[in-house]
């Protein structure tokens, strides 16, 4: 089809076109008629597979974190003489060991925006599995790859940062298909979730397959199962509703009315950078990315770390006791995405003021239970103001992480790509900071870890709360309005009686 321009009018028919009441009313009969039958629905089983998706993401992240454990820890070696001695496998100094931890983050950090820019141009979901599958393939080779040279083991955690990078990025590419208006929230933000149900899942998992098989079997089953994974999206997830042949004709319109955009097509799309760039709603969404992985890094790092030296837990305990406000957030991210959706679907209040409730809400209460377990005298009360301050966070998570696509739906990729880019700062800042603060292991000196994360979170809500917004930005209608409406209003009616005939037919 050529391209044309699109006269006023024509915007003004398709606008209201999705928004009229008879489309409205076929909205609720189609999801009345299908709403306990969850696996009728495609964009629920994109959702659930993008979370597995995540859960493999982070999986495939932390398992060094475990598996370095064993491989420096002294083992019994029995010398040519007969003689018992304990050494480790990998006689690494503390430097090397921070090298070879930190590596990833290196190739992750870079690929960020590239992603993003790249799932605009070829298709979220396949840049998704190609990302999710590399990073899988590389950990089967990262055992042999050890014991050959510590340099291509740094090597290939680079490389698989640099595939990995692009998994935050390009799933708005997907959701900005996928995903219908008023649902948009609550998919992300479950799909998010796996990250953490992949953290909390995968770190007891790597100790038993540790004890039982061996460092190297972390590496092969994790990355077996992150292959099977890549297999089933590649099959199953299209790159949008419209080229999915099992959809059926009442969802596929309703997405179409809701998403609140047509599909546009890759090649079509023009990123307005300098726009961007200088939009304060976009860096409203980068500087509370910033601050909630700020407290996020902190933590996943030092968490365990913090628990040995001001409450003397034993190793074995500070994992377990580790996992729990991680557990909480990933409960938490169900919750918030769900409320943030309905408050939306009644019209209670607008979706900026959504958007800066639950991320400035979640930011200030941080800020105060941050500063409260840096002021706990017990184990117990610890635990308990570090679960809510990080749980909290699946409520600002439903602010920020889902704001690219109300702005932007178009660039929302690219978007992400940005603020993911700037919130990987602090994975690599945060660490060494907090170590040169935390010489002598007091209590007073992690204190001052806690004030800096409690007041980059109060900076975060600050900033989001006064620039924030989630209206669609001026430069997305103006640079992209041919792009977005480049075919005529009857188009969505057309793709819908061409899926009607397509089902009757089969």
């Amino acid at each position: 089809m050529e391209e044309s321009t699109v006269s006023d009018d024509l915007k003004r028919q398709a606008a209201m076109f999705y928004n009229s009441t008879e489309s409205g009313r076929e909205r609720k009969e189609y999801t009345d008629k299908i709403s306990w039958r969850f696996w009728r629905r495609r964009r629920l089983v994109v959702a659930l597979l993008a979370f597995f998706g995540f859960f493999n993401v982070y999986a495939l992240r932390v398992n060094l974190s475990v598996a370095v454990v064993a491989m420096t820890e002294p083992v019994p070696t029995e010398l040519e003489n007969g003689t018992m001695v304990y050494v480790p496998e990998f006689d690494w100094s503390p430097q090397t060991k921070g090298l070879v931890l930190s590596s990833f983050f290196y190739g992750y950090l870079v690929t960020q925006l590239p992603g993003g820019w790249l799932a605009a141009k070829i298709g979220g979901n396949r840049l998704f599995a190609i990302g999710v599958g590399a990073t899988s393939l590389l950990t089967l080779f990262t055992p042999p790859l050890a014991h050959t040279s510590t340099g291509l083991l740094v090597t290939v955690r680079v490389v698989e940062g640099l595939f990995e990078g692009v998994t935050y990025p390009c799933i708005h590419a997907v959701w900005s298909r996928w995903a219908p208006h008023d649902e948009r929230t609550r998919l992300a933000t479950f799909a998010f979730s796996g990250s953490y149900v992949g953290t909390v899942v995968s770190m007891p998992v790597c100790s038993m397959l540790t004890k039982y098989t061996g460092w190297p079997g972390i590496f092969y089953v994790f990355g077996i199962m992150g292959l099977v994974w890549t297999t089933v999206w590649w099959l199953i997830v299209k790159e949008s509703p419209e080229k999915d042949p099992h959809i059926t004709a009442g969802e596929l319109r309703y997405i179409q009315e809701t998403r609140g955009t047509m599909a546009v097509e890759g090649s079509k799309i023009r990123h307005p950078w300098c726009a961007m760039l200088r939009s304060a709603p976009v860096w409203a969404i980068v500087m509370a990315h910033f601050s909630e992985n700020w407290g996020f890094y902190t933590l996943l790092t030092f968490l365990p770390t913090f628990m040995q030296d001001v409450f003397g837990y034993e190793t074995s305990s500070t994992g377990w006791v580790s996992a729990v406000p991680y557990l909480a957030m990933s409960v938490v991210l169900q919750v918030a995405g769900h409320m943030a959706d309905w408050l939306l679907k009644m019209d209670l209040m607008t979706i900026t003021n959504i958007r800066k409730l639950f991320n400035c809400g979640a930011f200030l209460a941080q800020t105060i239970f941050m500063i409260a377990a840096a002021y706990s005298s017990t184990v117990v009360g610890c635990v308990i103001c570090l679960t809510i301050a990080v749980g909290l966070g699946g409520f600002a998570w439903s602010g920020f992480s889902v704001n690219h696509l109300d702005i932007a739906p178009p660039h929302a990729s690219v978007l992400m790509g940005l603020s993911n880019t700037i919130a990987t700062l602090p994975g690599i800042i945060s660490p060494p900071l907090a170590g040169s603060i935390v010489t002598d292991k007091t209590a007073e000196q992690w204190r001052y870890v806690f004030f800096i994360s409690s007041g980059i979170y109060l900076l975060g809500a600050v900033v989001y709360g006064t620039f924030a917004s989630a209206e669609r930005q001026p430069w997305v209608l103006e640079f992209d309005v041919d792009a977005t409406f480049d075919t005529d209003a009857s188009s969505v009616t057309t793709a819908y009686e061409n899926k009607t005939e397509r089902n009757s037919e089969m």
